[in-house]
């Protein structure tokens, strides 16, 4: 499994910063490790990687653009300044998921076969391997992961990974204008909560800002037949205050015992490129809010995914305030 782990040297990490003089940045004071298995020995809480794929995207008929957005998080984050506010030494820098060689295969196959979708979702369940493995590895180790995707269907790797760690089933809360509770066929973008319940890794589930134009009936039938999966509206958020959606969102934390994954979709995020792109939806000063409501639970682990922060630098930047916010151990 380490072979697929890319792991960023301090080189990598001086590259993407920019010094000036009399200010320390956030990438001049960050961690870093020479491999998974010196994670144990560092004090650092949380563990910061990349997910850099979108075949989960196009295996669900997704707009793809989500591999390229590791990279440009990354470069955000690391020119932040470091002050009394942002402690770098609390965040270990581990790298990215080799996902060159899927990204490769993916290519090579001929869209117009009737079984293109089902050879993506092949290299999907090879993704969900080595997510898992990461995943189960930093929180066997006492570390917080947070991976920046890539599509969601890498929920399911973060949520069997924790859940193999700590040999239970986990709540999760998804922020996402969709469920991604479709049917058990090939792997995709469309699915991980699914099979992540179906094989017994999840067990309280809460999707807060679902879209009412994107959830079929079908979907509707199947979250009113349990009752360990609940859902709010976006659109009975459109005439809430900031405080009110809090409170709508605390009822959710409620319910998931207040211990949770915490996943982000950026398609629930208005006029963010993503894999499924809403001029409808929160904004970020709304995420950022939240973010700070839930990262005072215990918070299993952070997964942000389907954005395309390659053609535009505010969502790079929009993202490293994400984890900035998540990581932060004031107020």
């Amino acid at each position: 499994m380490t072979s697929k782990i890319k792991i960023f040297s301090p080189e990598i990490i001086s590259d993407l910063t920019n010094q000036r003089q009399g200010e320390t940045k956030f990438g001049e004071a960050i961690l870093t490790v020479n491999s998974l298995e010196n994670l144990e020995h560092v004090e650092a809480e949380y563990v910061l990687f990349g997910i850099p794929e979108d075949i989960g995207i196009r295996a669900n008929k997704g707009k793809p653009g989500a591999k390229n957005t590791f990279i440009p998080v990354l470069k955000s984050l690391l020119n932040i300044q470091k002050n009394r506010f942002n402690q770098p030494e609390n965040l270990v820098i581990l790298g990215e998921v080799d996902c060159d060689s899927f990204l490769e295969k993916a290519e090579q196959l001929n869209s117009d076969d009737e079984n293109y979708d089902i050879e993506l979702g092949k290299l999907v369940s090879e993704i969900d391997e080595i997510v898992t493995q990461l995943v189960k590895t930093i929180v066997g180790f006492g570390k917080i992961p947070i991976a920046i995707g890539g599509g969601h269907n890498n929920c399911y790797g973060m949520i069997r990974g924790v859940s193999e760690a700590l040999e239970m089933p986990i709540n999760v809360l998804n922020i996402d204008a969709h469920t991604d509770l479709r049917t058990l066929e090939h792997r995709h973008s469309g699915n991980g909560f699914t099979y992540a319940s179906e094989e017994g890794f999840l067990a309280k589930y809460f999707i807060f800002g679902l879209h009412k134009n994107y959830t079929s009936e079908h979907i509707f039938d199947l979250m009113d037949q349990k009752k360990d999966i609940k859902y709010f509206f976006f659109e009975d958020c459109l005439h809430l205050t900031s405080l009110d959606k809090l409170v709508k969102l605390k009822t959710g934390v409620d319910f998931l015992n207040r211990k949770l994954g915490l996943e982000l979709d950026c398609d629930s995020i208005k006029d963010i490129n993503s894999s499924a792109m809403t001029p409808t939806g929160f904004s970020v000063r709304d995420v950022r809010t939240f973010i700070k409501l839930i990262r005072k639970e215990k918070t299993h682990y952070l997964h942000i995914c389907e954005a395309d922060a390659s053609k535009n630098d505010l969502i790079g930047k929009a993202l490293s305030y994400f984890i900035s916010d998540f990581i932060r151990e004031e107020d």
